[in-house]
């Protein structure tokens, strides 16, 4: 999973959000648990921010260059699919924009 290690290179920030007691939000909760050492031991200077709030849909936002965001929902997604929703932002690196 060398992709882990390019968090810094492709993004600015990553922001993952989560209820500290609701169902929905266990996958998260186990994903930040399992994942977010070795995701910092491997950025050590990217900022990956933890937001808990009650009540709030589980997600992950990433911040791109010129501050272009992407997030996704988590809710009904498992550890794996949400370890797969973050390689996809990250090997996104700059999203394509669309000019109206």
């Amino acid at each position: 999973m060398a992709w882990r290690s390019q968090l810094s290179r492709n993004l600015k920030e990553l922001r993952i959000l989560f209820c500290q007691t609701s169902p929905s939000s266990a996958f998260a909760r186990s994903f930040v648990e399992e994942n977010y050492k070795d995701l910092k031991t491997l950025n050590p200077k990217f900022p990956i921010l933890i937001r808990e709030c009650r009540g709030i849909e589980p997600q992950i936002w990433a911040r791109y260059d010129m501050g272009v965001e992407r997030g996704i929902r988590l809710e009904g997604l498992t550890e794996p699919q949400i370890l797969k929703a973050l390689e996809d932002l990250v090997k996104a690196g700059f999203p394509y924009i669309q000019l109206s």
